[in-house]
């Protein structure tokens, strides 16, 4: 018997995604009409709280830009000039 084909208007929305730098839980990415929503769980991405991106990786992109901007300039204020970092 043939499968009927899924009604896009009735498919189930894609679920909410754990957004992680390296080791840091940055946020989730909460699907909703035109993308996701980000929720920061960690303060260093509140300045991304409440955005909407277009998809998941979007976000998980600024977030992963917002860590290494923030890491850069905290390693650039205490004159070290680079520390160890877990890889993002």
């Amino acid at each position: 018997m043939a499968q009927r084909a899924r009604n896009r208007l009735h498919a189930e929305p894609p679920p909410t995604q754990i957004i992680e730098v390296g080791e840091i839980a940055a946020g989730i990415a909460v699907p909703e009409p035109g993308g996701v929503r980000f929720f920061s769980s960690a303060r260093a991405f509140d300045d991304l709280d409440g955005t909407v991106f277009r998809s998941t990786e979007q976000a998980a992109r600024a977030a992963r830009e917002r860590f290494r901007a923030r890491t850069t300039r905290t390693a650039a204020g205490l004159g070290q000039g680079g520390g160890r970092l877990a890889a993002v």
